[in-house]
């Protein structure tokens, strides 16, 4: 699509990085999901250090400027998280990608269907979860052909999560 490429983020994108994910707080307040990031500032500095020095954070660039960034994982059992849902269930077992902490810069579209396409190259099994006040997340995932499968919780909060799965 259009001119996107992604790469794991370098100490050196720090900076806009964060801008990224300041953005993404206001769209986010702006579109009525205030609860997910803004009200706790998520996430912060010292959580998006540690995912770069993990080598777990992807920039997307395009045109050579960074206009999206992600965490991507990949492996069995790999989010404590989603050992367990509650009303619905996962559709598939075993190795599936993970993708966390989505969020674009706002200056050019599709960042988030890049995401999901390039995830899906990487693993033909992933699984999102996205607050049920973020709608435009939502709407993202089953236009990429995810399905709902239940509910999950996070350890940040006690604000309960959708859960989405694409196998």
């Amino acid at each position: 699509m259009g001119g996107f490429t992604i790469r794991h983020a370098e100490p050196r994108d720090l900076e806009r990085i964060l801008q990224i994910y300041e953005y993404a707080r206001a769209f986010m307040t702006a579109h009525g999901n205030e609860r997910q990031w803004a009200r706790r500032g998520w996430p912060p500095e010292s959580v998006v250090r540690n995912d770069i020095a993990q080598k777990l954070n992807y920039v997307v660039e395009h045109e050579n400027v960074v206009v999206g960034v992600f965490v991507y994982l990949q492996g069995e059992d790999i989010d404590p998280t989603y050992r367990r849902i509650d009303d619905g269930a996962w559709i598939g077992s075993g190795e599936y990608g993970v993708i966390h902490r989505i969020a674009s810069s706002g200056d050019v579209k599709g960042v988030g269907r890049f995401v999901m396409d390039w995830a899906y190259s990487q693993c033909p099994h992933l699984r999102v979860d996205t607050h049920a006040d973020n709608t435009v997340m939502q709407n993202l995932l089953l236009s990429c052909g995810f399905k709902r499968c239940g509910i999950i919780y996070v350890q940040e909060d006690t604000d309960p999560r959708i859960a989405f799965e694409k196998v």
